[in-house]
């Protein structure tokens, strides 16, 4: 495994991810358009991209392949990702698959085209909860090993 890539606008789970990384003693890359204070880490590199749509998810999935470990709730992004060989991670623990990301891309056009059609529609999920950032650690960890033997 390579490196644990971290999609960082709105991520949750900056210091769960830090801790995995160090714990393997691998590269991990916080990447974002700004805002995000850079982590006195060796292992974590911050990598600011410019303004503009996608422009984060773009560098992430030109470089994320086999071996590594992506954590992003972007779902375009998380296809891209699949399809390159990447292991990727909701915020929540939950593994984004070949056998699960086109129900995931599916879902969320339907949202979409549900949130267009309906300007009052007020969504939103639940808060992000402590059983949600432990569920993530778990799931980091054994995505980790996973990785780490291929």
């Amino acid at each position: 495994m390579s490196a644990i890539y971290v999609d960082a606008d709105a991520c949750p789970v900056k210091a769960e991810a830090e801790r995995v990384a160090t714990r393997h003693k691998l590269t991990m890359y916080v990447v974002s358009n700004g805002g995000i204070r850079p982590s006195p880490n060796p292992l974590v590199e911050t990598v600011i991209v410019p303004d503009g749509p996608d422009v984060a998810d773009m560098w992430i999935a030109e470089r994320a392949g086999r071996g590594d470990v992506v954590v992003t709730g972007d779902i375009p992004l998380a296809a891209k990702c699949v399809a390159s060989g990447a292991r990727v991670l909701r915020h929540n623990g939950e593994a984004l698959t070949e056998a699960n990301i086109g129900n995931q891309l599916a879902t969320r056009d339907l949202m979409t085209d549900l949130r267009a059609a309906d300007p009052f529609r007020q969504g939103g999920g639940r808060p992000f909860s402590k059983a949600d950032r432990s569920r993530f650690l778990d799931a980091l960890e054994r995505e980790v090993r996973v990785a780490l033997q291929a």
